[in-house]
C-alpha cells in the first residue's frame, strides 16, 4: 500500500468560503496551474459535483483521470478517490477544515500510486510539491477578494 502524505496550512478565510472554492471545480483552471480542464461526469445533487474528470499537465508528468467525490454533510471535510485513470492506478485524498475563529486550517491528505514505477523519495517529493502548491493557490484564492 502506497504511503500518505499530509499537510496543513491556515487560511484567513471561513471554512465555508473555503470549501466553497474547492467545490467550485469548474474555476480550478483559473488558479491551478497544473490542472488544464476539468468536466464535471456526475453532478450529485448539484450543489457538489460526484465525478470530476481532470486533465493535468504538470510538465514531465501528463494525465486524464476521473474522481470520485464525498462530501461531509457539515461541509468540513471532502474525500475522494480515483475512478480511473492513465498514469494513476490509485489515488486517494481529501481536505478537512478547521474553524479557528480568525482563520481555518486546512489539512490535504493525499495518497497516490502511478500504473509506472518510482522511487519512494522522488514521489514523496512531487507529492510534497503537489500539496504545497494545492495549499498555495487554495490559500490564494479564498484570501484575495473578489476571487473566491
Amino acid at each position: 500500500m502506497p504511503d500518505s502524505s499530509e499537510k496543513s496550512l491556515s487560511m484567513a478565510a471561513s471554512a465555508d468560503t473555503i470549501m466553497d472554492a474547492i467545490a467550485d471545480v469548474a474555476a480550478y483552471p483559473e488558479w491551478t496551474p497544473a490542472v488544464k480542464q476539468v468536466t464535471v461526469t456526475d453532478p450529485g445533487d448539484g450543489a457538489r459535483p460526484r465525478r470530476v474528470e481532470f486533465v493535468m499537465d504538470a510538465g514531465m508528468i501528463k494525465d486524464t483521470y476521473e474522481l470520485e467525490y464525498d462530501w461531509a454533510a457539515d461541509g468540513r471535510s471532502v474525500s475522494w478517490t480515483l475512478v480511473r485513470g492513465k498514469l494513476q492506478k490509485a489515488q486517494n485524498g481529501s481536505y478537512t477544515l478547521q474553524d479557528n475563529g480568525t482563520d481555518t486550517l486546512v489539512t490535504y491528505r493525499l495518497t497516490v500510486q502511478l500504473s509506472i514505477p518510482l522511487i519512494g523519495p522522488l514521489k514523496r517529493n512531487a507529492e510534497r510539491v503537489i500539496m504545497d502548491t494545492a495549499l498555495k493557490e487554495l490559500r490564494k484564492r479564498v484570501e484575495t477578494p473578489g476571487r473566491a
